[in-house]
């Protein structure tokens, strides 16, 4: 008869490692979505990341695989198990730190916009941007105010919005 111990010597990773099989696939699952984070990433974002070259390549592959293909999927699955051998705190850390700057400029993008809004909707605003950003060329702002105000008026293009936009952005950006 079979010793009971001859089928635990195949290669299950999870009964090598001693972890259960849920436990892996959580695992794996994990992997998979660092995988995905990695794939969604631009290539500029991508290069500020520390990974050597066999994660560069793979990444590099799956931006020329068509979004709505199979292959996709099956290579982030590859990608997922590439990652088992990788110290996966630095990219995480990466990562983190990569989110925080794109939350960061999305929070100062929506200042802009709010400050621009503002500006044309309310009189008074033009003293509060300029005492709070007084590097601002206050003749040309309140230049575009008007012809802002003016454009919302007659339903024109929005040529003066985005140009009042433009020039409150570097100062907001800056602070």
């Amino acid at each position: 008869m079979a010793d009971m111990t001859d089928f635990t010597h195949g290669d299950d990773w999870d009964v090598e490692h001693g972890k259960s099989k849920t436990q892996v696939k959580k695992e794996m699952t994990a992997l998979q979505k660092l995988g995905e984070d990695l794939v969604s990433l631009s290539p500029a974002a991508r290069a500020k990341l520390d990974l050597d070259d066999e994660l560069k390549d793979a990444l590099a592959l799956a931006d020329k695989l068509s979004k709505k293909h199979e292959a996709l999927r099956r290579h982030i699955q590859f990608i997922g198990r590439l990652m088992r051998t990788r110290d996966l705190e630095p990219i995480e850390r990466a990562l983190a730190v990569l989110r925080n700057t794109n939350q960061a400029a999305t929070r100062k993008f929506h200042l802009v916009e709010t400050w621009r809004d503002k500006l044309i909707a309310n009189p008074d605003a033009l003293t509060e941007f300029v005492a709070a950003f007084p590097d601002v060329d206050v003749q040309q702002l309140r230049a575009l105010i008007r012809n802002a105000q003016r454009e919302q008026e007659k339903n024109l293009p929005p040529k003066a919005f985005r140009e009042l936009f433009q020039l409150i952005k570097p100062s907001i950006l800056e602070d």
